[in-house]
């Protein structure tokens, strides 16, 4: 990267130099001539006797008057040659400065130094990165959001997309920490190379554009240049998940096939998908009650990928469904659908509207889809109805229809992956509480609830080891037994207990889920969290001081020092 920041800095020299090259050649010559009239053109002095001008009082005299600053005339009132030289001098070196102002100012306006300059300071912006950072490849919807959520915990992000509007956008938000962006393509190698990919402090790769394709290339560079680092993808066909997964991408995201995934555990399992959506929206919001979808009939309107996804998942279910296609041989879906938009109600009465217990507006449409859901809410008032939403900025017109489910497939996108960057354990506790059904869900529900104060919970991992938890290490590693009891005890009070929930501790390869307040805590566990923003700081304050834990063991409170606990043994 440093090399690369060089490298621009000599773009831009060479640049300026060569675009002002006559200016300077003009100002040069003007300067010359001016200076070389002064000092052969004979004057004065105060006694009247001959005198040159050297060549010293020449430029110091040219230098003032072609700035039109004017002190006067030295060292000696000037004969009427030198005026007459001074007056086609002034004119001379005044039209030359006028000739390289512009010059300077076009250089400035030149796209091509505005870019050479932008890249040196993004260079230099990653460069100086001395934390662990996160490359977003793709600043769109999805890329916004993962960058804000990011930052909102503390995280660095680098930014790289192919639109200039969009990393302007970036440098006009107000985050939490500075992200660095580039207008660049972020599935060629030198441009990932250059943002940081190589980078020691690059701890992954979120490969988000728009282009399964370039995701694709990114995921594909990342891995070859850098085995080692973590690369999360979003791709939305099949062969496209397949192919990333094939050279060891560690995650590939389908925001389809999560959707219907999602929906097809809240018809069998609605708590289990209540605890799905409270702990993986973005944090600091009001946690949502969610009305479970019927069984029953559904309508499909839209039998691309997001259709299918969603047909088949409902299908699992034993949900039937009648499809509604626009171009049934597009979609390969000649013999199975009604050939139509689905916003025309005569098209939704043949598919059953009035019976059907729901309706998919599944369409790549925004307006065909809000029309789909007007029409079918006219026809069938109780029908529970889910929407695709594909641009963001819709977000008001989609909340105005007041659908039961919106499907946005960048704000999918963006929860998977934070609940894959920030906390890893998190999507381990989600597959092992998955499998433990509805029930566990249940119970869990009214708990997460009461810590988190009716918004979406912090989520955290405690790491045991003297880096993050020296207190508790060295305690354990005095054969002192610390229970996670003591960890999630109020520091300030050790009677209190502090508002979180232990929701998983791992083991090397043993995991225990939703672990009791008297487990033993062991030095390298790795214990997930959820509760209230600001308990981890204050468990941060039990695992790292030692008479803070002291207190909390045993209600006994140390002086602090050498010198106070002298004090106090006296």
């Amino acid at each position: 990267m440093l090399i690369r920041a060089h490298k621009s800095i000599h773009k831009i020299f060479a640049l300026v130099l060569r675009r002002m090259r006559a200016p300077l050649v003009v100002l040069i010559s003007a300067y010359a001539i001016s200076i070389l009239g002064l000092v052969l053109i004979p004057g004065v002095d105060d006694q009247g006797n001959p005198w040159r001008m050297s060549f010293f009082h020449a430029f110091y005299f040219v230098s003032y008057m072609a700035t039109t600053i004017g002190f006067g005339e030295i060292p000696y009132a000037f004969t009427d040659g030198q005026r007459l030289w001074t007056t086609i001098s002034m004119y001379l070196t005044v039209i030359s400065w006028l000739y390289a102002i512009g010059k300077i100012l076009g250089l400035i306006q030149d796209p091509a130094l505005q870019r050479a300059v932008t890249e040196n300071r993004f260079y230099r912006s990653v460069h100086h990165i001395r934390e662990p950072f996160y490359l977003v490849c793709g600043y769109g919807d999805t890329g916004s959001l993962v960058t804000k959520a990011l930052t909102q915990r503390g995280l660095r992000a680098v930014a790289i997309d192919n639109r200039q509007d969009r990393i302007n956008e970036l440098l006009l938000t107000e985050l939490d920490v500075y992200v660095p962006g580039l207008c660049a393509d972020a599935g060629d190698p030198n441009n990932l190379k250059a943002a940081g990919l190589k980078s020691p402090f690059c701890v992954g790769i979120l490969a988000l554009t728009d282009s399964d394709h370039t995701n694709l290339e990114i995921a594909i560079t990342s891995k070859l240049l850098k085995p080692s680092i973590r690369v999360v993808c979003r791709a939305e066909t099949k062969s496209t998940h397949d192919n990333m997964a094939s050279f060891g991408t560690d995650h590939v995201i389908n925001p389809f096939e999560a959707f219907a995934e999602e929906m097809a555990i809240a018809l069998h399992s609605p708590e289990l998908h209540t605890l799905f959506e409270w702990l993986t929206q973005l944090p600091r919001t009001p946690l949502q009650q969610y009305e479970p979808p019927p069984q029953g009939k559904w309508i499909l309107c839209g039998y691309g990928r997001f259709g299918r996804s969603m047909q088949k998942h409902l299908s699992r279910q034993g949900v039937s469904t009648t499809v509604i296609e626009a171009d049934p041989v597009k979609t390969n879906c000649v013999d199975k659908c009604i050939e139509g938009k689905g916003t025309e109600a005569i098209t939704l009465l043949a598919a059953g509207v009035k019976n059907a217990m729901g309706i998919v507006a599944g369409t790549n449409d925004d307006a065909d889809n809000l029309s789909i859901l007007m029409t079918a809410k006219q026809l069938n008032p109780n029908i529970y109805t889910v929407a695709r939403q594909n641009k963001r900025g819709n977000d008001l017109i989609f909340e105005a229809i007041k659908s039961n489910h919106v499907m946005q497939h960048s704000e999918v996108v963006s929860l998977k992956v934070l609940a894959l960057v920030t906390t890893p354990l998190l999507y381990e506790f989600l597959k092992l509480i998955k499998q433990q059904g509805n029930e566990q869900a249940q119970q869990l529900l009214p708990q997460i609830e009461q810590v988190s104060n009716s918004t979406v919970p912090d989520i955290w991992t405690l790491n045991i080891g003297y880096k993050t938890a020296l207190a508790a290490t060295h305690a354990i590693e005095n054969d002192r037994r610390i229970q996670l009891g003591h960890l999630s005890s109020d520091p300030r009070d050790r009677n209190q207990q502090l508002h979180c929930i232990p929701l998983l501790l791992k083991r090397g390869e043993e995991t225990i889920l939703l672990p009791q307040v008297n487990q033993v805590v062991e030095t390298g566990d790795q214990i997930l969290f959820c509760g209230r923003y600001g308990v981890a700081e204050l468990m941060g304050w039990t695992l790292q001081n030692h008479n803070v834990l002291r207190y909390i063991e045993t209600g006994e409170t140390r002086p602090d020092g050498y010198i106070w606990r002298w004090f106090a043994s006296r």
